[in-house]
């Protein structure tokens, strides 16, 4: 059962990239990186050599170039974007491989998300995915006017495309490890998460990340849920964010002269921020059932130094952590670009 999917807690940003590629840099045998979802949502890493890459098609787990990469069907792609990327890794090209059932973003869903007003009325980044969707469920229905298009149909991609199905099949076979790297997070979830209309277009779990990359349930026997000290919703009407504040006021409260302020990768808008709410964890915990939990964002309460000293504030805020979701935290993150800035120690 080779397979480890990674998905977020909170509401995105929570750091899912960075963990992915952790995952795939401990794997003691070779590793397949997949990418469900669309380009809505950007995932951060930092390659060996320290670049940072901000990724929205690829998945993060691949800035180091040596895995083979997979956007299965359940994948939305914008195809400008995807080559974009690709150039500019320059990965090699043998080793992406994207189903012919993966479903292109085309102008027509962007230009019906600017239309149907997305992005000021539940916070969309307006990239076409839930257009894209929107066409796929609507299956050429006459009343709405939104066509479906796949990889198959796009020249541009003929050299990528396969049944990835079968190809993920055979690298389990092989005793290889895939790691699927989910998007967003629990509370953007379209059927668990709970703030519908305030959702994106898919269920961001573990098991719909799965489904969309074409595997069985029986494959899977690592899900890793990621949290962030300060959970953070998207600029705008984005919906509910319990616990709410700014980041001023964070950084007054833990003596940070620096700016905190974060921006959405997608669309650059300024990110609301919040405190630690263990509501929307528990019932993460309990659509998930993760048997691997990452905080990052710890640098934001404490210092890295002061892990396992219990009169300081990083691991009391950890502790009161575990206490209000009842599960301990596994791995701890902190902002940075080396690979011993998330750290591995078991409390």
């Amino acid at each position: 059962m080779p397979v480890s999917i990674v998905i977020g807690g909170q509401f995105g940003s929570e750091g899912k990239g960075k963990v992915a590629l952790e995952i795939v840099r401990r794997s003691a045998v070779p590793t397949v990186a997949v990418r469900v979802g669309g380009p809505n949502s950007g995932h951060t890493a930092y390659d060996r050599s320290g670049t940072k890459h901000v990724l929205r098609q690829l998945p993060a787990a691949c800035v180091d170039r040596n895995v083979d990469v997979v956007l299965p069907a359940g994948s939305y792609i914008d195809v400008d974007v995807l080559l974009a990327e690709i150039k500019k890794l320059d990965y090699p090209r043998d080793r992406i491989h994207v189903s012919a059932y993966a479903h292109i973003i085309r102008a027509e869903h962007q230009e019906w998300e600017k239309a149907a007003k997305l992005t000021e009325t539940i916070g969309s980044t307006g990239s076409g995915v839930g257009g894209a969707v929107m066409a796929s469920v609507a299956r050429e229905a006459a009343n709405i006017p939104l066509g479906s298009a796949f990889a198959e149909d796009d020249a541009r991609l003929e050299d990528y495309v396969e049944d990835t199905s079968r190809y993920l099949r055979e690298r389990i076979k092989s005793k290889n490890r895939i790691v699927i790297e989910g998007t967003q997070g629990f509370g953007l979830s379209l059927l668990e998460g709970g703030y519908w209309p305030k959702a994106t277009s898919r269920s961001t779990t573990a098991a719909g990340a799965l489904s969309e990359a074409g595997l069985s349930p029986m494959d899977v026997d690592d899900v890793t849920m990621v949290l962030r000290s300060y959970p953070i919703r998207v600029a705008g009407d984005s919906g509910p964010l319990p616990g709410e504040t700014t980041w001023e006021k964070i950084a007054k409260e833990i003596g940070c002269l620096s700016d905190l302020r974060e921006y959405t990768t997608v669309t650059g808008k300024l990110r609301r921020v919040g405190y630690f709410d263990p509501e929307i964890v528990k019932r993460a915990l309990d659509v998930n059932m993760p048997n691997r939990l990452v905080l990052n964002h710890l640098d934001y309460i404490g210092k890295k130094q002061d892990i396992g000293d219990e009169k300081s504030e990083i691991m009391k805020f950890i502790n009161q952590v575990e206490c209000d979701i009842g599960k301990k935290i596994d791995w701890y993150g902190f902002s940075g670009s080396a690979i011993s800035e998330l750290e591995t120690l078991s409390v």
